[in-house]
């Protein structure tokens, strides 16, 4: 249990630096902004309570709007994200989620790549629509949640191949 908690914690403190110091400075052409922040909330073990997932979720979009000045819109979306959760691990991985078996290394990479595609386009499009609030500016919530959906799944699917611990 401190093992995982202090795992789950370094993840935090790194993916908010990383989200803001790095990350955060990349906006090309004005639609293109990474958010690879939601990794921690993607992989989360899913034998833990969803109560836990959400709170942390909770502090993790607090953590970015706090640094980022955004009022509360990365929180807003991360909570929405971590309560669609298990929809989306269902969608993806079928029976292996049923029986909480989920070992994120282990699986299929389409399967895991429809799971970060589909929790980074729900993220994406909640967070540009607080972003933007207007309804007749659909076109650029749909323009920046595409355009940035994609690099995100890009820079999300490098940083798993790249951090992944070969199982055997």
């Amino acid at each position: 249990m401190n093992s995982l908690f202090f795992a789950q914690a370094s993840r935090f403190i790194i993916l908010v630096l990383f989200q803001v110091l790095i990350f955060n400075h990349i906006n090309f052409l004005g639609y293109i902004n990474p958010y690879i922040y939601i990794l921690l909330i993607a992989f989360f073990p899913v034998r833990n309570n969803r109560i836990v997932i959400i709170l942390l979720s909770f502090f993790l979009g607090l953590s970015i709007d706090l640094f980022l000045d955004t009022g509360g819109i990365h929180a807003a979306a991360c909570v929405f994200i971590a309560y669609i959760r298990p929809i989306l691990l269902k969608s993806s991985f079928g029976m292996i989620y049923e029986h909480q078996t989920i070992r994120f290394n282990a699986v299929d990479f389409g399967a895991k790549l429809t799971y970060i595609a589909l929790l980074t386009i729900v993220h994406h499009l909640v967070l540009f629509s607080l972003e933007i609030f207007n309804f007749s500016k659909i076109i650029l919530i749909l323009q920046k949640a595409l355009f940035s959906s994609i690099f995100s799944i890009i820079l999300i699917i490098l940083i798993t191949i790249i951090f992944s611990r070969k199982t055997k």
